[in-house]
């Protein structure tokens, strides 16, 4: 039998709220990533990270690099949580663009990614991702309003609020992935 493990790092709540959807389905173990020893990466064949994305980059994925040697025979799956759509092919194509920069070929062509769309609550974000939002919109709005993508309008049109795209349902490719694997992968 597989064992497995999901393991998370959240800074707003949108990647742990995966990260528990993801376990509850998958009836196994579930840590945040400050709480994982990575020495018992030896008790799983499957290990599920999940990351928020910020500025391009998946928070706590130097974690997957760090311990690449532990991993490498392992069944690795890597999710992404962020604002973006996951429908759109160019947000994933950026995405995974940005983890070619910090995953080695080696890992890219070793893992499974999946993308799940998170949310925002503006109140809560720290000093440097207001800062940062406070940004992206300055320089959103002195684009012609014409050539920008609904996805975009509409981080515009709700700018400072509380947003959540969040959906249990979109957990079922990266589960059935993990349940489609075959016990003989671990022989």
């Amino acid at each position: 039998m597989r064992k497995i493990v999901v393991i998370y790092e959240s800074k707003y709540g949108s990647t742990r709220c995966y990260a528990q959807w993801i376990a509850e389905e998958l009836m196994c173990s579930l840590f945040e990533r400050k709480d994982f020893n990575p020495k018992d990466f030896t008790k799983y064949d499957v290990i599920i990270y999940g990351g928020g994305l910020y500025a391009g980059g998946v928070s706590g994925i130097k974690f997957i690099t760090q311990n690449w040697k532990l991993l490498k025979n392992k069944q690795v799956v890597l999710y992404t949580c962020g604002l973006a759509d996951p429908e759109d092919t160019d947000n994933i194509s950026t995405i995974r663009k940005s983890l070619s920069k910090i995953l080695s070929p080696e890992i890219l062509e070793q893992i499974r990614l999946f993308h799940l769309r998170g949310g925002i609550d503006y109140s809560r974000l720290s000093f440097t991702h207001k800062a940062m939002m406070s940004m992206l919109r300055r320089m959103l709005l002195k684009k012609d309003p014409d050539s920008l993508s609904e996805e975009v309008k509409q981080l515009l049109e709700t700018y400072g609020k509380c947003i959540n795209f969040t959906n249990r349902e979109s957990i079922w490719p990266l589960t059935q992935y993990v349940l489609s694997l075959s016990d003989t992968c671990f022989n």
